[in-house]
């Protein structure tokens, strides 16, 4: 009797499932065989956070020993002296990213940048990753050459604040939210009632 023909999906689940990245094999014996690849040595991006103003100053000494930082800019307009000036600004103030496979003494080589506050994370070898597709998404945004600026990061659910016009310094929440509007509910709890209202969402912030 044939064997009927082998179904690709099939195999490539096999294949997933029996070995899940990141994690050893074992023997039929049950002993574990050695890792693969272990969190020290695969690069990956890790958030740094620094003091204010201190983003390319960090960014600049690590460069400067060899490690692979991204600092996103843009460029801003700004006054100093009455003047106005266009100058690259932090996309993320405070922030900048490091793809690097972190062990421990790299750790404590990116630990001695001045102006550096710390890498986000509960240990050296338990940071906080930004997954690959987030980083180049910045990347292909930086280079398209269209303009960007920094947004809000509002979600559904969330307490939120008008910054400007007629309704500045309400609050309320934010219960539909798209890239250029959302519905604000402000709310009367004893009342047991609410309001709505549309708003640009670039006139909210979190409260």
């Amino acid at each position: 009797m044939r064997r009927g023909r082998e179904n690709p999906a099939a195999r490539h689940w096999w294949l997933v499932v029996g070995l899940p990245p990141e994690k050893g094999l074992e023997t039929k014996g049950g002993e574990a065989l050695p890792e693969i690849v272990t969190e020290s040595v695969i690069p990956r991006w890790r958030v740094l956070w620094t003091h204010s103003n201190c983003e390319q100053l960090v960014s600049d000494q690590l460069a400067a020993r060899g490690f692979d930082p991204f600092l996103p800019t843009v460029e801003a307009w700004s006054r100093r002296g009455g003047v106005r000036h266009l100058s690259r600004t932090p996309l993320f103030r405070g922030y900048l990213f490091l793809s690097h496979a972190m062990d421990k003494a790299s750790y404590l080589e990116v630990y001695k940048a001045r102006g550096l506050v710390r890498i986000l994370g509960e240990r050296w070898d338990r940071l906080d990753v930004v997954p690959d597709c987030e980083i180049e998404a910045i990347q292909k945004l930086l280079h398209s050459g269209l303009p960007i600026l920094p947004y809000s990061y509002l979600r559904e659910g969330q307490r939120v604040r008008i910054t400007r016009g007629p309704l500045a310094d309400v609050e309320g929440i934010i219960v539909r939210g798209n890239p250029k509007k959302g519905l604000l509910v402000v709310s009367v709890n004893l009342l047991r009632r609410s309001i709505a209202v549309q708003l640009d969402c670039t006139v909210l912030e979190a409260a």
